[in-house]
């Protein structure tokens, strides 16, 4: 075991941050290259995600706590925007119909694989916090 994942399991067990974090770091150093021998590693090259992750914790559900970890690999999500566009005119226009009578202005000729890639480079860390007569729900939206 090196000493970087030494440091986040010693602060993990210490409380200083929380298991998501520890992961999220742990991760990080795996894909962040240690410096080559010829003096450091290459900037600017960013490791494409290879997953998205939403992270729901409810304090007080009715049933008592609940914990929600969704883990979706990117490529899933990249095949099914390219697939999206092998859909018949025809068939699309049904389906944008149907989302609007459901008040969903969404229209599915819309999504390219470039527009997803944008979206996965602006998601650095979303959270959303909801605030409820029974307690708190936080919402965790990130890619990893």
């Amino acid at each position: 075991m090196n000493e970087h994942r030494r440091q986040v399991l010693q602060m993990l067990s210490e409380g200083k941050i929380t298991a998501d974090e520890a992961e999220r770091l742990i991760a990080a150093m795996e894909n962040d290259p240690p410096a080559s021998a010829n003096g450091g590693s290459e900037t600017g090259a960013k490791a494409k995600p290879k997953y998205l992750r939403v992270v729901v914790d409810n304090s007080h559900g009715y049933n008592g706590p609940t914990s929600v970890n969704i883990r979706v690999p990117m490529q899933l999500l990249r095949a099914g925007v390219k697939l999206a566009s092998l859909i018949p005119a025809q068939a699309r226009e049904q389906v944008n119909d149907a989302m609007r009578q459901h008040h969903v202005p969404f229209d599915l000729s819309q999504i390219k694989p470039e527009n997803l890639e944008e979206l996965i480079e602006q998601l650095n860390d979303l959270t959303i916090d909801v605030d409820e007569s029974r307690g708190q729900t936080k919402v965790k939206v990130f890619c990893e």
